[in-house]
């Protein structure tokens, strides 16, 4: 227990400590002293470089704020000025797609008037007079003219087709380019809105956040001179488009106006042949007409004398019957008072003379019967010829100058 006891007291006396001398001591201060000194030097110039570091940093961070919000200032004007032009872009294109609808709807006038009346109306004609009777079915200047004016008609319509088509498809260009300009404007719209709130956030506001994601803070990856032709491109299809519109408007007019005096002056040309063929027509129906109450006096005058002729037939068989009974008679005189003596010479010679008239008188009977019979066939055919001019003038005066009355070419 003792010998336990003295080995714990030799443990905890501590060695003896090492004892510098007096040399080592000031030696020590002086190395001390020079660190201290070095590196106060050391802290004096790396103070002056962070205070001078400081300031040009501070001096060059608000310079580039300074630039960064001039370059902001500029790059919101040059957003403004090509959102304006393409609002004032969008403005045109709507006034003109406004203007191409109105000659549009004009297009749309005309085809509907062309087609539905007056075409219909030529043909109509035409089929009415497809009607007309016997020698009148002709192919005259009338039935030539009406067809000229059909295929007029018609060829307006092909060209008025092809301009609508025309007009529907650049009114589509209009809508479209109109669509992409809104699309630009609103992203403009969306881009002023972010820019200039980015021209108010300051460095002192509160709110202000690090960007601590993955992605790289700058995400643009379009080019000024990409944006700046991106962005005029649909400004410069827009005056394109607003260019080509104008001209076709212009052409719509003179369209409309050749087409309306094509079809005035074959509408003219078409009544004029009316009116001189209905003037023949009824010409030829009164000259008719006066042959006909000619044929119709004559064959009265022929039954006139068919009926004299007759009558003289009959009062000569009454002389022939006298001469005959005289005859018989003095044909039974006796011996030599049967003598052919002058009264018989003459009762001979009368009944060869009656006889004679008589055939002369039946032969008058049959030319003047068969005169009447061609007369009244001749006043039958002319009775149906004076019909079919009525039923032609019908047709040509009251049926079809009535229909083509209501024919109207304007101005559309």
């Amino acid at each position: 227990m003792d010998l336990k006891r003295e080995r714990q007291a030799l443990v905890s006396v501590p060695p003896p400590t090492h004892h510098s001398t007096l040399s080592e001591w000031y030696l020590n201060n002086r190395h001390c002293y020079r660190a201290a000194q070095d590196q106060q030097q050391i802290a004096d110039r790396v103070i002056a470089k962070s205070n001078q570091l400081c300031d040009l940093i501070s001096e060059v961070t608000k310079l580039n704020k300074a630039e960064v919000d001039s370059t902001l200032k500029e790059r919101i004007k040059d957003t403004e000025y090509l959102k304006k032009e393409n609002e004032i872009q969008k403005e045109e294109c709507c006034k003109e797609e406004a203007a191409l609808l109105i000659y549009k709807g004009r297009i749309m006038g005309a085809l509907e008037s062309l087609k539905e009346q007056v075409l219909k109306i030529c043909k109509k004609c035409i089929i009415l007079r497809e009607g007309r009777l016997g020698t009148d079915l002709v192919h005259d200047d009338v039935e030539r003219e009406l067809l000229k004016e059909v295929e007029t008609i018609e060829g307006a319509l092909s060209l008025l087709g092809r301009t609508l088509e025309e007009a529907n498809e650049q009114i589509r260009l209009l809508r479209s380019t109109k669509y992409f300009l809104d699309q630009d404007n609103d992203k403009k719209a969306n881009t002023l809105q972010i820019d200039k709130h980015c021209t108010n956030i300051q460095e002192t506001i509160l709110n202000l956040s690090m960007y601590h994601k993955a992605t790289p803070l700058d995400a643009g990856n379009v080019t000024k001179e990409e944006w700046e032709h991106f962005s005029k491109k649909f400004i410069k299809r827009a005056a394109q488009e607003v260019n080509n519109a104008r001209p076709l408007r212009s052409y719509i007019d003179t369209l409309l106006k050749q087409v309306t005096e094509d079809l005035w002056k074959q509408f003219n040309v078409t009544n004029e042949a009316f009116r001189r063929r209905i003037a023949e027509t009824r010409d030829a129906k009164l000259k008719l007409e006066n042959e006909h109450h000619e044929t119709l006096r004559q064959a009265n005058e022929m039954l006139r004398t068919i009926t004299r002729l007759e009558k003289a037939i009959a009062e000569k068989e009454g002389f022939m019957a006298l001469a005959h009974t005289r005859l018989e008679h003095r044909a039974k005189r006796c011996a030599t008072e049967l003598t052919r003596d002058e009264v018989e010479t003459r009762l001979v010679t009368e009944v060869h003379a009656l006889r004679d008239n008589v055939s002369a008188l039946q032969e008058m009977l049959s030319e003047a019967q068969a005169s009447l019979r061609y007369l009244l066939t001749t006043q039958i055919q002319l009775e149906e010829e004076i019909n079919i001019k009525a039923h032609t003038l019908k047709i040509d005066e009251v049926d079809c100058m009535t229909l083509r009355e209501s024919m109207d070419y304007h101005s559309y």
